[in-house]
């Protein structure tokens, strides 16, 4: 069968290409550079931990060296601190790392990926689709034909694919624009976020009057100033001025010692694709979606796309198209994307000044600071991931469903549990194999080799069950879950996202679940290992 065709090689055209290859499924990622991101200190992701998560185990390295994981975080107006967080044990940190050290990390793991065949210089010319597959002409050093499966535009904001499919992309131009900066420098406490509203001394020009400032690794620091909406130009003069006056205002130091790295002007726009699937094309990442606004963090949104839209191209790939499953990428992520982008313009009259809704947003400065840090911190309506719970896929909720501290459709917690083959692992670490994960609470499992358990109580009865599943599962045990009592049965889709908690073993519950969550039924060929087509 033809390998699938992703466009763009950025970080969600990677990361799809090595999730769709570790599911053992051949891809192809046309590239229409020449191999690589020029280094920009200025040009920089967030990572929330569900993200960070999910990037480290495609890249197969640790990112915490390549970028920093913040001590905390402060939210200032004037000369007081509204508000702090510390990150640490219950709190995780976000992740802030230079965009090209990432693509590059997922680059050399696609480079180490049999599967997987990166075509540099190859830029998207024409494409058809027919009822077998998809072809693709790329122009450049390398143009040639390309047949593939299927087509996924991970090609940005200018998405040659979305054009090409003919589907529009509304929504609002310039909703913010920032002065960036990365500079080298002493800052008190070291390794902590912050955001300073309306900090003391004067400030002229077009600035508004609030600063971000994001650590990295080695002193280096990201500095975004918010300007004003207009078009007013940013001179260097004028950002030097900036970046001295800031930091005096920060360190106390009349002359400031500092090294300037880089600079640029970063403009959010909120955008929606009308459609994010066309037949065997698909949209994702910044093709699909525009949105930034209050600190949020648009890479966040693409990188869940990618690891929603590969475990169900992998299994149609492998067991052949099943319309539910492929229609629900659209159904599940566009309500997701749409819904943070409704939340971000509600409040913005608000917090930028228009004032239009301010009696159904917090009135107080603090309530406005508050809104601001969740966009920075991927919390509350404005920035936390979503959930799957209306999702097509979601089953109807049986009798025997139990509450646990993860609501269903959300992504479920990174606990210790034991693999098939006896190892310890973390939960996340099974995900993003094509496989269901049915993970079984039971305390005390964890002092005793598994041999001694795995023929002892309800384990024989529930691991018939999961054999008897219409799709690949694979069975773990946890010694504890949040929330979940003992012989609590978990049912977690391949992107960790909850389907249902049961109370003890349901065969006919947890068969029912499983086969709502890959479609529905009809499923034909679906335990067929994943390689074997």
């Amino acid at each position: 069968m033809d390998p699938v065709i992703v466009v763009g090689a950025g970080p969600v055209g990677l990361a799809l290409a090595l999730a769709l290859a570790r599911q053992d499924v051949p891809v192809v990622v046309l590239d229409e550079g020449p191999g690589g991101d020029a280094p920009r200190a200025a040009r920089t992701v967030v990572l929330r931990e569900d993200t960070a998560a999910f990037a480290e185990r495609l890249a197969g390295v640790e990112l915490d060296g390549a970028g920093l994981h913040w001590a905390g975080w402060r939210t200032m107006r004037r000369k007081q601190a509204t508000s702090e967080v510390a990150f640490g044990e219950g709190t995780p940190a976000p992740l802030h790392i230079a965009q090209h050290v990432l693509t590059g990390a997922l680059r050399a793991a696609l480079a180490r990926e049999p599967l997987a065949e990166l075509a540099v210089d190859s830029r998207l010319d024409s494409m058809e689709q027919e009822s077998t597959g998809v072809t693709a002409r790329t122009r450049g050093p390398r143009g040639t034909w390309w047949r593939g499966s299927y087509l996924v535009g991970c090609d940005g904001p200018r998405s040659t694919v979305r054009k090409l499919q003919d589907i529009r992309f509304p929504g609002r131009t310039a909703v913010e624009r920032h002065a960036v900066a990365a500079v080298r420098t002493a800052l008190p406490r070291p390794g902590e976020a912050f955001l300073h509203r309306l900090p003391p001394w004067r400030t002229t020009g077009p600035f508004a009057g609030e600063i971000a400032a994001r650590p990295l690794p080695d002193g280096v620091w990201r500095l975004d100033w918010l300007l004003p909406p207009g078009k007013d130009l940013v001179t260097p003069e004028l950002l030097v001025a900036r970046i001295r006056e800031t930091l005096t205002g920060w360190t106390g130091e009349p002359s400031p010692s500092y090294e300037l790295l880089d600079t640029g002007v970063h403009t959010v726009h909120h955008r929606l694709a009308r459609r994010w699937r066309a037949g065997r094309v698909f949209l994702a990442g910044d093709a699909a979606h525009l949105l930034g606004a209050f600190g949020t963090q648009g890479l966040d949104e693409g990188l869940r796309d990618a690891d929603n839209l590969a475990w169900k191209l992998a299994s149609a790939w492998h067991h052949g198209p099943h319309e539910a499953l492929l229609d629900s990428y659209q159904t599940e992520r566009r309500a997701i994307v749409s819904a943070r982008l409704r939340a971000a313009d509600q409040v913005l009259p608000v917090l930028r000044g228009g004032g239009g809704l301010r009696s159904y947003v917090p009135g107080t400065a603090r309530g406005h600071d508050a809104l601001l840090m969740d966009g920075h911190l991927g919390l509350g309506s404005v920035g936390a991931p979503g959930s799957y719970a209306d999702s097509p896929l979601a089953p109807p909720r049986p009798d025997a469903e139990v509450p646990v501290d993860t609501p269903v459709g959300a992504p479920v917690a990174d606990v210790v549990v034991t693999a098939e083959d006896g190892s310890f692992v973390q939960l996340r670490d099974r995900l993003g194999r094509g496989a269901l994960l049915v993970v079984l609470v039971a305390p005390g499992t964890g002092v005793w080799e598994r041999r001694h358990w795995m023929s002892a109580g309800i384990m024989p009865r529930l691991a018939a069950a999961v054999s008897a599943l219409p799709h690949r599962a694979e069975l773990l045990v946890a010694e504890s879950y949040p929330g979940a009592a003992p012989h609590t049965v978990l049912l977690v889709r391949p992107d960790g996202h909850l389907v249902t908690a049961l109370s003890g073993v349901r065969p006919a519950d947890l068969y029912m679940a499983a086969e709502a969550t890959v479609g529905g039924a009809g499923r034909a060929g679906t335990r067929t290992e994943a390689g074997a087509h």
